[in-house]
């Protein structure tokens, strides 16, 4: 027992708050002895874990990837390595686009047509939205059938006229990065509850249109997001994306 040591002792050590060790136990990845009281203790085992969660964070992994990759014992280095592949890829495939993108405006000044800086944004967007457009058919290609696609192709002329998706996409950014800053954090707590309910109302204009079939493929799709991310920039990372699916259960629990 002399090795075991308390939740205010490992936040001393590792800089970590107690809100994080906790959300890291409630996810799986830390799993402290408790006194018969609910005191928290943590022997070498634990602190070794958490000095790993800390290590593959700094190497720029999600929660979700470590979650996967702790999942086993001893700790799966291919697997390691497969995972930051995919992230150092994910980024290469931004700066291809970027490339591309600028590639694309220079062949317009090389032809002689003025650019300023108005055109030169509005070339940028235009063929952000024209690249974007592409790679989501690719994805969707792939994990929606005919049937499937025909489906969200009837329905979503019914979103209520007028509707704005490209503010409506800047929402969905706006809440991420938010969620996002916030973690980790307690799925229970009355911050999660309040960003779970901003997701449902954001939600509600596709549920109000929507099939069962229809939000149940969605959520296939963002439950596999690491298969395609790499391909097209998804509106919320898979953190954020298991936040949520964490506080829809607990509080359907």
């Amino acid at each position: 027992m002399d090795d075991l040591i308390d939740i205010r002792e490992v936040v001393r050590r590792t800089g970590l708050t107690s809100r994080a060790l906790r959300f890291y136990e409630a996810r799986g990845l830390v799993a402290p002895l408790r006194t018969h009281t609910g005191r928290r203790l943590y022997g070498p085992a634990e602190l070794e874990r958490i000095a790993q969660i800390l290590a593959l964070k700094r190497a720029g992994l999600s929660l979700a990837q470590i979650q996967r990759l702790t999942a086993r014992r001893p700790l799966d280095l291919r697997r390691l390595i497969d995972a930051q592949l995919e992230a150092l890829a994910a980024s290469e495939a931004e700066i291809a686009e970027a490339r591309t993108l600028l590639l694309h405006v220079k062949s317009r000044i090389d032809r002689g047509e003025p650019v300023d800086a108005a055109t030169f944004c509005s070339l940028i967007r235009n063929g952000d939205a024209v690249m974007a457009q592409e790679n989501w058919k690719n994805v969707t290609d792939r994990y929606f059938s005919e049937a499937e696609k025909e489906e969200w192709a009837s329905r979503m002329p019914a979103l209520p006229e007028g509707f704005d998706m490209e503010a409506y996409n800047r929402q969905w950014t706006e809440l991420a990065q938010r969620i996002e800053a916030a973690l980790p954090l307690d799925p229970k707590s009355d911050q999660a509850q309040a960003y779970y309910d901003e997701w449902q109302a954001l939600l509600a204009p596709f549920k109000a249109v929507a099939t069962p079939n229809m939000m149940a493929g969605a959520t296939n799709l963002y439950n596999r997001m690491d298969e395609w991310q790499s391909e097209q920039k998804p509106p919320f990372s898979m953190d954020v994306w298991t936040f949520i699916q964490e506080v829809g259960a607990a509080r359907a629990g």
